[in-house]
């Protein structure tokens, strides 16, 4: 199994608050053991195995293609492998119930690369969504959460609640899109290229954004993308994947200084 540099290497600093907190002896939150998956006779993953433990944000880079959203779908059970297991919680996926999976995507929040939100929805309605479906809340406590959401994701209930999506930039969008998977306070963060198709400067936003979270809510997070820069800001360790498998796996500082081709010319134009 793949579970090195579990240490920052003398004289670099961690990327997150969290991560300069952690004594590496965390319990792990995330395990994937040998996964393997094919999709008729293509091979997706072959033999991927990472750990990822409380607190820590583990970036998951690699061309398109390369399992990257695959992993997501398969910590969130909407995938099953051929072989192997994902633990969350020391709970194997592959081994509960329906309901039991359900139970245990309550403490995951997903953030879509493409936010979707519900066209016909309200940006209130829509952050409630999960919270109508999966809890009940009084209007009340729905309103309070609801708005304590889009305010740490530097939005207010007030200016931007009677929003219909069609209303909002893109920026706007996946900031909504946070705030949905954060509302249910879950222990997980999954996200999933939340950086592509924003202009710099707004993509700037939301890398900043994420930080700020990973640094003031209790979450381990797993942030999938191809864009390397935002990745090395906002991850203590990476996975970085290349025909099917993991072939570097360390933190931001010993990617950096990887003597691997494949690695250095990804860092490049990435």
């Amino acid at each position: 199994m793949i579970d090195e540099a579990r240490q920052h290497p003398p004289g670099t600093q961690p990327q997150t608050a969290r991560a300069a907190a952690s004594t590496g002896f965390e319990p792990v939150v995330i395990e994937a053991r040998n996964l393997y998956l094919s999709f008729g006779p293509n091979e997706v993953l072959h033999d991927v195995s990472f750990q990822i433990r409380e607190g820590e944000a583990l970036g998951i880079v690699g061309v398109s293609g390369s399992g990257k959203s695959t992993i997501l779908k398969i910590i969130l059970r909407l995938l099953v492998p051929d072989s192997g297991r994902i633990l969350i919680e020391n709970q194997d996926m592959n081994q509960l119930t329906f309901d039991e999976v359900l139970e245990v995507r309550q403490k995951m929040g997903m953030v879509f690369q493409a936010a979707a939100l519900f066209d016909s929805l309200s940006v209130y309605e829509n952050v409630a969504f999960p919270l109508r479906e999966h809890r009940q809340l009084p209007e009340s406590e729905l309103i309070q959460r609801v708005a304590q959401a889009l305010t740490m994701v530097d939005l207010s209930l007030e200016e931007f609640g009677d929003r219909l999506p069609a209303q909002l930039s893109g920026g706007q969008k996946k900031r909504v899109g946070i705030a949905r998977a954060i509302a249910g306070e879950p222990k997980i963060l999954l996200y999933d290229e939340p950086t592509t198709g924003l202009d710099p400067l707004t993509g700037r936003t939301i890398v900043d954004l994420i930080k700020r979270l990973e640094d003031e809510l209790d979450v381990t997070s797993v942030v999938v993308s191809h864009d390397m820069r935002a990745i090395l800001e906002v991850s203590t360790h990476i996975a970085m994947l290349k025909d099917r498998c993991i072939i570097f796996y360390g933190t931001p500082e010993e990617i950096v200084a990887s003597e691997n081709p494949y690695v250095r010319e990804f860092i490049a134009y990435g």
